[in-house]
């Protein structure tokens, strides 16, 4: 059976992920039209394949006005951008419209050195007086650290800005995607990294760095991604 034989569809994609790429590309390929909204610029050297619009998740009424047009929402939003997914949801809901997310599976905790933390400032009462952090988690997350005990942050940045750190213990790490156990390797080498702090994203991509320090002997603290909506995801048989 061809695409053709479907009726086409005209779906939103709430992207921000690698699978959000792959999906859309494979449903305009199928002869469905596929917009994709997003809270942050595309990053990195691939562009997005299909037209997308930046979206504030908290203008309700832009959102409930220019989802109105699409048929359903598929959610493979950033794992950690539950704005997008909770407005998404809460907007196809008031609009009737079909809404699915995609969440994937974080990294289990299947090494001695790896352990959970519910957000940011947990990780934070956890780090070690005097300790040398690596962390991926997000400028914006810079605040949350506060108090810091350690001794320095070093924050990963993969967008090029020129923006001063804001507290006295942060240093900023650029770096352009992708990574490889042997570059991260090297990294923490480098700067003297005692400790790890990242967000559980799951997939291939982003484990570079956890491979890296488990292979180094580091801890690494994970942390957990936040709840999907109620309802938001596929039932499971």
């Amino acid at each position: 059976m061809t695409a053709s034989n479907h009726p086409s569809l005209n779906l939103l994609l709430l992207a921000g992920t690698a699978e959000a790429r792959q999906l859309g590309v494979a449903l305009a390929k199928a002869g469905h039209r596929v917009t994709a909204w997003l809270t942050e610029p595309p990053r990195g050297s691939n562009p997005m394949p299909m037209a997308f619009e930046m979206r504030d998740p908290e203008d309700t009424t832009a959102l409930l006005r220019d989802m109105a047009g699409f048929d359903a929402v598929l959610d493979l939003s950033h794992g950690f951008d539950a704005g997008l997914s909770h407005a998404g949801f809460a907007t196809a809901a008031a609009l009737d419209k079909p809404f699915v997310s995609f969440a994937r599976p974080g990294w289990t905790l299947d090494d001695p050195l790896l352990q959970s933390a519910s957000d940011v400032p947990a990780a934070a009462r956890a780090v070690p007086p005097g300790a040398c952090v690596f962390a991926a988690t997000g400028w914006a997350s810079l605040p949350q650290f506060l108090p810091f005990e350690g001794a320095r942050l070093m924050l990963r940045q993969t967008s090029r800005h020129d923006r001063p750190a804001p507290y006295d213990f942060v240093d900023l790490i650029f770096g352009d995607p992708p990574f490889t156990v042997a570059t991260e390797t090297a990294l923490f080498r480098e700067f003297g990294v005692d400790l790890l702090i990242c967000r559980n994203l799951g997939g291939a991509a982003s484990r570079p760095k956890v491979d890296a320090a488990l292979a180094l002997g580091l801890p690494v603290i994970l942390i957990e991604k936040p709840r999907l909506p109620r309802g938001a995801l596929p039932d499971r048989p």
